[in-house]
């Protein structure tokens, strides 16, 4: 059962939240205007601070659950996983900041930040990743790495279309097409689960000693969780109407 948990949060991001990173990879190709850029922002407003849930879920329950596994990928990855929460906070800075000050200059900036960070994240992610199911160090994870951030980028091209209007939307449906966005993003998610189901498979999911006693509390959080993600959902169905208070 711990194993089921750890891959329901896990995958959960993946899907969920390589959405809003892929959003930051195509940022700079979206919107190539600095109000082009709000309203592609506007498109993952709603969304990007529920999917980091899901992240901290997937540490908590690591910490939790598989301690000599979050032990070995600490201890292991240590300048990656550094890399990876400052990319994290260095997208979220840019997220909130580049609509706190006017000026084109201030927004450029922390556009900028966005898209870097998004790429750290991506890359960060895909390293990782390459690591896990190939041993691959140094430049040999590379290309690994660069295959999960082009994966995350199609697949936030993808959520892009379903979201947006107009010009913005024709930009991104480029992969999919106008009227097959939903399949697209069906497929993107599905290379997203498969990619981290394969990784899965390759850790050694030993569970510790407090299975017994946190599994319960865990379950019992979960339809909240998924609930509350399936009311953000539905009250941000329609696509963007225009910029949001990003």
């Amino acid at each position: 059962m711990e194993i089921f948990v750890l891959a329901f949060f896990a995958l959960g991001y993946l899907v969920l939240a390589g959405a809003d990173i892929g959003v930051g990879l195509a940022l700079p190709y979206l919107g190539r205007s600095a109000a082009e850029r709000r309203e592609v922002i506007a498109a993952i407003a709603p969304f990007f601070l529920g999917n980091e849930v899901w992240l901290v879920a997937t540490a908590g329950v690591l910490a939790g659950l598989f301690p000599k596994l979050e032990g070995e990928l600490l201890s292991g990855n240590h300048t990656l996983v550094v890399a990876l929460l400052l990319a994290w906070v260095v997208r979220d800075m840019g997220l909130w900041l580049r609509g706190r000050v006017p000026g084109a200059r201030w927004q450029a900036f922390w556009d900028g930040a966005i898209v870097a960070g998004s790429w750290g994240l991506a890359l960060s992610w895909g390293t990782l990743l390459s690591h896990v199911l190939l041993g691959s160090r140094g430049p040999l994870a590379a290309l690994p790495a660069l295959l999960v951030a082009a994966l995350f980028a199609t697949h936030g091209l993808t959520f892009a279309a379903l979201r947006l209007r107009g010009t913005l939307r024709a930009r991104a449906a480029v992969l999919s097409g106008s009227a097959r966005e939903a399949r697209t993003y069906v497929l993107t998610s599905a290379a997203l689960l498969a990619v981290g189901v394969l990784a899965g498979l390759r850790l050694p999911l030993e569970a510790g000693t407090s299975g017994p006693v946190l599994v319960p509390v865990i379950l019992t959080m979960i339809p909240l969780l998924v609930a509350a993600q399936a009311w953000v959902w539905w009250t941000f169905r329609h696509r963007v109407p225009g910029p949001s208070y990003l």
